[in-house]
């Protein structure tokens, strides 16, 4: 029981220690009011994921079609690559690099700009042999969805970061 309660206290002062600490909630600009995600494609699954974020965060939605009084992220493009980064004796691709750019940019409902428009890109390499055709796109797929997610949240963090006083301003 004491050895237990060493490790546990052990852990804790070196998690303290390391500079550890957990990752703030998104903060919006108080000022935003409700916040309607635009994207090219009108089915695009990272407009869903930003859309759940906001909400998340404690956006109010606004309907994509609403165009006063109504702050906008706006996807401007998505772009995927995939890119052969080593061969086999055959000169088949065996490893890619799959990558995700996203362009985008945010503003308040009079039109000020919040996040100037920026691109994120993103990359996992992965995987795919050629005997095992199957595995491969399941493997890429399961990528695509965790690259999406890692979009969002990056996007997302960009937008708390822009909302946040500056030093120079304080």
């Amino acid at each position: 029981m004491k050895k237990s309660a060493f490790v546990l206290v052990l852990a804790a002062a070196l998690l303290t220690g390391c500079g550890f600490h957990l990752r703030n909630a998104l903060n919006l600009p108080a000022n935003l009011g409700p916040v309607r995600v635009l994207a090219a494609d009108p089915y695009s699954a990272l407009a869903e994921n930003l859309a759940d974020g906001l909400k998340r965060a404690g956006a109010q939605a606004a309907p994509v079609d609403a165009t006063e009084g109504v702050a906008t992220l706006q996807v401007i493009s998505e772009q995927w690559a995939d890119t052969p980064i080593s061969h086999d004796q055959f000169g088949r691709a065996q490893e890619f690099t799959l990558r995700y750019a996203v362009t985008f940019s945010m503003r308040r409902a009079d039109d000020s700009v919040v996040v100037p428009q920026q691109a994120v890109e993103l990359g996992r390499d992965y995987l795919a042999p050629a005997v095992d055709s199957i595995g491969k796109a399941s493997e890429r797929e399961l990528l695509v969805r965790e690259l999406r997610r890692d979009m969002a949240a990056a996007i997302l963090r960009r937008v708390d970061a822009a909302s946040k006083p500056s030093a120079a301003a304080q």
